[in-house]
This record gives structure tokens, C-alpha cells and sequence, in this order.
């Protein structure tokens, strides 16, 4: 039995209150009991605070204020703008983040009611506002100075705005609307906060990729390419206006032309080791890797017994990289100079000549696994381990039950968001349901989540730091997607009640 209209949007009112009031205590909970104020947080706040103490976008390096372009200017503007309203305690700004992280929660179930017909929607609705509220992923950071609540925010905006530009052809036929939206102004409307999105974390230009190529190839047929063509060059100008101001200044107060931040966090005039980078892409696998290999460098020694052994191929190879780590932990600043780095970056080419598969597959697959199903622990006060599991337990049954907990939970998002996306495949291809209804499911919004989040993901893998954080942005995209699991499949369904 389908409830009334009327009866429907209450009980949908009560579930988006109790949602609501239950997404905000989780992320209030999270924000007073674990507080967190990482190393990239610190800069992130000496950059706000700088620019409006000093009318500066720079760092103290020397007792000299030194402008720079280390990292984007959006969440320093940001935390500004918190710390000028609401004063500049980490508090005060964990709390406006909580607000923005919920708000995100709302619009992840607009982006899975985006996805589904219109029979499905109300329960779809529902569950995804629940998911979402629920979900301790993205509002672990809500108490932590990092981009990543603001940046999941304005991509979940921009994702809804594509996904709605790629609805079936009959969703736009609504005479009724005074200002009617169409493909082109949602793609155009998409660009904009992708483009605000860009200005908080620099590869968010790949949510707009993806979405141009599907929407030319979603409505080349119907509206013909010169259509297309200039559409997406309207896009592509939109996108770029928020970041002209960023790119003026950085030519103005650095003379270059830089529109993103740099690819290495590198200070002025201190070398990049691409070499030592590229030998960590021929074996780093592991998250905890990453804080003996890429975090030591430039802040403390390095020691090769820290390392897996997976790094070397020989003991031969092993001795070669000791005498490097020697060499580095020998410097006075504990710096990897060009001479070390040409030979690390040998290394890692004799270790692809040996073996391709290893560093363009089986290395990147294996980071793709450790950036998603990694324990989302980091966060928390808690070492974040499960094997061997007798000890862990032993030190703390309360710490090892959290981390399996939330490796569990990980595992799960991403089963229900694969069943959620077979479940509209399956029914858009059912001769189960009215035509009309097999027409409205957006299989080429659901196309477009599900390839923006593996070119993020392939993405990430060539970073030479690639954290689990990276794809929290993309929880909404997951919730989004495990909602359609909650779609209604009964043969008698009938529409008129809508």
C-alpha cells in the first residue's frame, strides 16, 4: 500500500528532521570528543591567519613572511571566514564544518533521488538521508582541519548538477517551470562548482572531465556537435572564472602562471626527489608505508629495516638503497640531493624493466584497495590494527573491535553502492515495469559517479603519498548509489498514486 502524496511528504519532513537532528549529534560527538589538528592543518591556518593579519597569502620561512603557492587558496579563505565570524578556535571551526557536512548529507539523497525514477524516489530518499546521516567517514572530518568536508560538499553540488544534465530527454519536456533547466545550463551550472571545488583540492578538474565527455556523448545525437562543442566551451570558461583570481596573483606575486597548486610541495628553491618518488611507485602498497618513506623525508632519518620487502627485488638491490638512506640520513637537512635521487630513480627503472606488471598494475591496483578498505582509524585515537588480532586485542579489545568495525563498514558502502547500481540497471531493463518507468531511471548519471570515482582512484595511485582521506569526497557518490538498493521492484506497483 503506496501512502498519499500528502502523507508521503510529512513522513518525508519527519524522516529529514530525525535524520537531521541525529547527523548533527554524531558529527557534534565526533567534533568535542575527538579533536583533530594535523600537520596539513596547521598550514592550512597559518595561511588564513597570515592573510588576515597580514594581508598575505604566504608562510613564515626565516622570520620573513614569504607569499607562496604551496597549497589552494579555498579552505584558507574558508577558515578566514570562520575564523573572522565565529573566532579562531579549532571549535569553532569543527562546528561550522559539522553544518556543512550535514548539509551534504541532504544533498547526497537529492543526488540519489536524481538517479531514480519517480517511483522509487520517496523510499530511495529515505534511505540515502539515513546512509548519509549515519556515516562516520566524512564526519570524522568535520573535527579536523582538512579540506575534506568543504571540497565533499561542493563536489556533491556539481555531481547533482551533472547527473541532473544527464536525466533521460522526457525529464526536461516540464512547461510548467518558468526558468526550466536544460542539459547545457545544468553542465554549465556543474562547471562552476567544480571549479569552486578546484580552488580547495587541485584535481577536482576530473569531475568535470568525466562529465563533459559523457554529456557529449549523452546529447551529441540529439542536439548535434556544434551544440555540444559550444556548451562545453562555455563550461570549460565557467570552470576556469573562479580560479583567474588565483592564477592573477600567483602571476602578479610569483611570475608564473599557475592555475592549480604546484605538483610537489616543495618550499622556494628546494629540490623535488621525482626520482626517489618514482622507486616508491614500484612497491609502496601500504598506507603505513607512506609515514616511513614519504612523511620521513626532510623531518627525520630514515631506516631501512622499516621498509617492507617488497622494496627491493635482490639483496644486492637492498644494499644499494641502504648506502642511498645512508647518504640522505647523513645530510645536514636531511634532504635527498639530485646526485642520490638519479639513483633512486635507476633503481626504479631497472625494477619496471624487470617487471611492468608490477609497477603499472599490480603496485596501483593494490593502492586503490589500501585508499578504500583501509580501517578509517587515522583520525582516532586508536593504533588502527587488526593483525595478529591476539595482540591487539590483548592492548585494547575496545580499539581492535572500532578498527575491525570500521573496515567492515568500508567494505559494506562499497557492496551496497554496487548493489544499488545493479539494482537500476537491472529494473531500467525490466519487462516487469511500465515503459515509462523503465525509461526514468539516469543510468548515465549512475555511469558518471561510478567512472569519476575509478579515475579518481587511478589517479591517486600515482601520488607519492596516496592517503585513504583522498577518496572520502567520494562517499556521497557511494551513499548516492547504495540508496538505489531501497528501490521498489514490485510488479504491483502502480503510478497514479504519484
Amino acid at each position: 500500500m503506496i501512502p498519499a502524496s500528502g502523507g508521503r511528504v510529512t513522513t518525508l519532513r519527519t524522516h529529514a528532521v530525525l535524520a537531521g537532528i541525529t547527523g548533527l549529534a554524531l558529527r557534534i560527538l565526533i567534533v568535542l570528543q575527538f579533536p583533530v589538528f594535523p600537520d596539513d592543518g596547521k598550514t592550512y591556518l597559518q595561511l588564513a591567519l597570515n592573510w588576515i593579519d597580514h594581508h598575505v597569502y604566504g608562510l613564515w620561512l626565516g622570520g620573513q613572511l614569504i607569499p607562496t603557492d604551496l597549497r589552494m587558496p579555498g579552505y584558507p579563505a574558508f577558515l578566514a571566514g570562520v575564523s573572522m565570524l565565529r573566532g579562531r578556535s579549532q571549535q569553532a571551526i569543527s562546528l561550522s564544518q559539522a553544518v556543512v557536512d550535514l548539509s551534504t548529507c541532504f544533498l547526497t539523497a537529492g543526488l540519489a533521488a536524481a538517479l531514480a525514477p519517480k517511483w522509487a524516489r520517496y523510499r530511495i530518499i529515505v534511505a540515502t538521508l539515513w546512509l548519509s546521516a549515519t556515516c562516520p567517514f566524512v564526519a570524522n572530518y568535520a573535527a579536523a582541519i582538512l579540506t575534506e568536508v568543504p571540497v565533499a560538499c561542493l563536489s556533491t553540488v556539481a555531481s547533482l548538477c551533472f547527473v541532473l544534465a544527464l536525466r533521460p530527454a522526457r525529464a526536461f519536456n516540464v512547461r510548467s517551470w518558468r526558468f526550466a533547466p536544460t542539459p547545457g545550463k545544468l553542465l554549465i551550472a556543474g562547471a562552476l562548482f567544480t571549479g569552486l571545488a578546484t580552488l580547495l583540492r587541485p584535481e577536482m578538474p576530473l569531475l568535470l572531465a568525466v562529465a563533459g565527455v559523457l554529456y557529449c556523448l549523452r546529447w551529441w545525437d540529439f542536439t548535434g556537435w556544434r551544440s555540444v562543442v559550444l556548451t562545453g566551451a562555455t563550461a570549460l570558461l565557467v570552470f576556469v572564472l573562479p580560479l583567474l583570481p588565483w592564477a592573477t596573483r600567483n602571476y602578479v606575486t610569483l611570475h608564473k602562471v599557475q592555475f592549480l597548486a604546484p605538483r610537489y610541495v616543495t618550499l622556494p628553491d628546494e629540490y623535488a626527489p621525482v626520482g626517489y618518488y618514482a622507486w616508491l611507485n614500484t612497491w609502496m602498497e601500504r598506507y603505513r608505508d607512506i609515514y616511513f618513506s614519504t612523511w620521513t623525508l626532510s623531518v627525520a632519518k630514515m631506516n631501512i629495516d622499516d621498509l617492507p620487502p617488497s622494496a627491493f627485488d635482490s639483496a644486492e638491490e637492498k644494499t644499494r638503497v641502504a648506502a642511498l638512506i645512508d647518504e640522505y640520513n647523513n645530510t645536514p637537512l636531511l634532504d635527498i640531493t639530485p646526485e642520490v635521487d638519479q639513483q633512486f630513480a635507476e633503481i626504479g627503472r631497472e625494477r619496471t624493466r624487470r617487471h611492468p606488471l608490477r609497477t603499472y598494475i599490480s603496485v596501483p591496483f593494490q593502492r586503490v584497495l589500501t585508499i578504500w578498505f583501509t580501517p578509517r582509524t587515522e583520525l582516532l585515537p586508536i593504533d588502527g590494527k587488526l593483525w595478529p588480532i591476539a595482540q591487539y586485542w590483548e592492548d585494547s579489545p575496545g580499539g581492535w573491535l572500532t578498527t575491525a568495525g570500521l573496515a567492515l563498514l568500508g567494505y559494506l558502502y562499497v557492496l551496497l553502492s554496487i548493489g544499488g547500481s545493479w539494482v537500476a540497471w537491472r529494473s531500467s531493463r525490466s519487462g516487469d515495469l511500465p515503459a515509462d518507468a523503465q525509461d526514468n531511471w539516469n543510468l548515465w548519471g549512475i555511469a558518471s559517479l561510478i567512472v569519476y570515482m575509478l579515475v579518481r582512484s587511478a589517479f591517486l595511485t600515482t601520488l607519492e603519498a596516496p592517503e585513504p582521506r583522498y577518496v572520502v569526497t567520494c562517499y556521497p557518490a557511494v551513499l548516492a548509489l547504495a540508496g538505489l538498493l531501497w528501490a521498489q521492484q514490485r510488479r504491483t506497483l502502480r503510478f497514479e498514486h504519484d
